[in-house]
């Protein structure tokens, strides 16, 4: 099963090129970033930060939380994840207090598959929103790498929409093999003469009339 975790593999991919000093000094002298930078007020960034770094850190937990729960449900393992979050306040280097909510978030809903999901939250993710994406914001246009807090709100950004730019890969697919795509508006199985080349393969809908699509 597979299970999205972008905000841990950002730190480790930032800890991997971090390492890599001799090679981002050589770098650097060829690839230059910008010069002019956004004026912003020192409180209202230090704000912003605090609530960034608050809802990446949500955001870690819900994907590492539900790596372990796929993980325990492949495996047959029972994993509590309510438990999980109780020891590890006193037995593991972790013991934020965030783990308390943590912790009563899976008591009130031992099937919860992702952190973002319970109400509580949800509802913090959503009042911080602004803050997490002025910093990221702030933070490309001053050419500063941040890379898990950016991650993360992908993250958020991705669960929160019913359709996805990954749509456009089933017109990618079509373009370059002609394997069709299915459309919001309609029922069926298309496929466009994107150019001149592609007119023999034809109407792929017609050969594909009475069958069942699937969704």
């Amino acid at each position: 099963q597979s299970v999205a975790c972008p905000t841990l593999a950002a730190a480790l991919d930032c800890r991997y090129i971090s390492a890599r000093k001799e090679e981002r000094l050589r770098i650097a002298e060829f690839l230059k970033g910008p010069t002019d930078f956004p004026n912003v007020a020192k409180d209202q960034i230090i704000e912003d930060l605090e609530a960034s770094l608050y809802s990446a850190k949500v955001c870690s937990y819900a994907q590492g939380l539900a790596l372990i729960k796929a993980a325990s449900d492949a495996n047959g393992w029972g994993v509590n994840l309510s438990e999980c979050a109780r020891l590890w306040k006193g037995g593991c280097i972790i013991r934020a207090k965030l783990l308390d909510k943590i912790q009563a978030a899976f008591d009130n809903d031992e099937d919860l598959s992702n952190l973002m999901a319970d109400p509580t939250f949800a509802a913090e993710l959503n009042g911080k929103q602004l803050s997490w994406r002025r910093i990221a914001t702030l933070c490309i246009a001053s050419g500063l790498p941040l890379p898990a807090i950016c991650a993360s709100l992908n993250y958020f950004d991705t669960f929160r929409r019913e359709n996805l730019p990954a749509n456009l890969t089933q017109a990618q697919r079509d373009f370059f093999g002609g394997h069709t795509y299915e459309r919001t508006d309609k029922e069926g199985v298309f496929h466009t003469a994107w150019t001149d080349a592609h007119k023999d393969i034809g109407d792929i809908n017609e050969r594909k009339q009475g069958e069942n699509v699937q969704k």
